[in-house]
């Protein structure tokens, strides 16, 4: 693979970010159907007037979607087939998903370990499909018809109302669910090797869950940085997969002292940066297995959250521990853009590989986590909301 990462990536003219989180009462707003195609007048950059065709497609007033109504197990997810269609507020864009990615803050939300912001709440957090309408206000150059990925709330479902700014359009080079495939962990990866730690050639770098959909990214990205990445898997077709992915060294957890190896290998000096997705069963040993001046990254809560820690603990190496989350680093749109466009590049010019693991019926999103939180899975998980 020749993907090749620099050191800067281009970032387009900054646009005001519209709130990220969709209130549940604009969800369950029935009455779509009944707008009519209207004319919006505009300014165009240069301060003349311009007028729209804002024509509607035909949308249902009910879909499919699953929401919780309370926090717990698999249990607590309700597949319903006659949830209202979400009416588009100012500068939203009303989507018909195609593609819903299955992801981990999704458990988060529905077991509680996050406060989910109402009940009833549509789970979901990134999507890929087609705009069948868009609201009142700046919705930037989308229209009816464009093929769109996105991300916000409320995309466990057939139709799902985001904020324009949170959108871009699907390259036409692209398989069907790719850009559902690879957005938020994608971006995860990309933004933890460029701002949570901004690996160099050379370093040693200690992934966890080397083999899941993050993983596997950050294996590539890794690889063409040409760092001399360690990742942790469970199995041995795991290993492969992690192997082909770039990993130079596999530590299979199972088996092998993850610890003894990564000291072995390093010469006993540890990794200079480690990302930890799994969370409360590794973040121990994380540490241990952290350099002089090194950085601990603990992006995820797969096992569970992190218990309470205690800061003097950090200086043994003068060691540096973040907790990160992607949307505090696509904030703005032009970061949003900047680096989903840098992502999708890489995907078209360069290789990246998106591994899908399975692509569910939205019917069977209990099997989806359950497989997820059960560490069954490579790569990503994709909902199909018409099934």
């Amino acid at each position: 693979m020749s993907l090749r990462l620099t050191s800067h990536h281009t970032l387009v003219a900054c646009r005001r970010v519209s709130t990220l989180t969709t209130q549940l009462s604009h969800l369950y707003s029935p009455n779509l159907n009944h707008l009519k195609p209207r004319v919006i007048t505009r300014s165009s950059p240069a301060g003349i007037s311009r007028a729209f065709t804002h024509t509607m497609a035909p949308v249902p007033k009910t879909m499919k979607a699953v929401y919780i109504s309370k926090t717990g197990g698999t249990e607590v997810l309700e597949y319903k087939t006659d949830v209202p269609v979400p009416t588009p507020i100012d500068g939203n864009i009303l989507v018909k998903n195609d593609f819903v990615g299955v992801n981990f803050i999704d458990t988060y939300f529905r077991s509680g370990l996050y406060p989910a912001p109402q009940f009833p709440y549509i789970l979901g957090r990134e999507g890929e499909g087609t705009i069948v309408a868009v609201g009142d206000g700046d919705v930037l150059d989308f229209k009816v018809g464009d093929k769109v990925v996105y991300m916000g709330d409320s995309a466990y479902a057939e139709y799902t109302s985001t904020p324009a700014s949170r959108a871009l359009k699907v390259p036409s080079s692209f398989k069907p669910g790719t850009a559902a495939a690879s957005l938020l962990q994608g971006l995860t990866a990309l933004t933890l090797v460029r701002e949570a730690h901004h690996v160099q050639k050379g370093d040693w770098v200690l992934v966890h869950a080397a083999a899941g959909g993050t993983g596997l990214l950050l294996c590539q990205l890794l690889r063409a940085i040409g760092a001399n990445t360690i990742g942790t898997v469970s199995t041995p077709e795991k290993a492969e997969l992690a192997t082909a992915a770039g990993a130079a060294h596999i530590i299979n957890y199972s088996h092998e002292d993850v610890k003894e190896r990564v000291l072995a290998l390093t010469e006993g000096k540890g990794c200079i940066a480690i990302f930890d997705g799994v969370g409360k069963a590794t973040f121990d040993l994380s540490l241990a297995c952290v350099a002089r001046k090194g950085t601990m990254v603990s992006f995820g809560n797969a096992s569970g959250a992190v218990p309470p820690f205690t800061i003097n603990r950090l200086t043994a190496k003068n060691a540096r521990l973040l907790r990160p989350t992607l949307f505090n680093y696509v904030t703005t749109r032009e970061e949003f853009t900047g680096y989903t466009e840098e992502l999708f590049g890489f995907i078209e010019k360069d290789g990246l590989n998106v591994r899908v693991h399975e692509v569910y019926p939205l019917t069977e999103i209990k099997r989806a986590q359950e497989d997820l939180e059960g560490r069954k899975t490579t790569g990503k998980l994709l909902i199909d909301p018409s099934k």
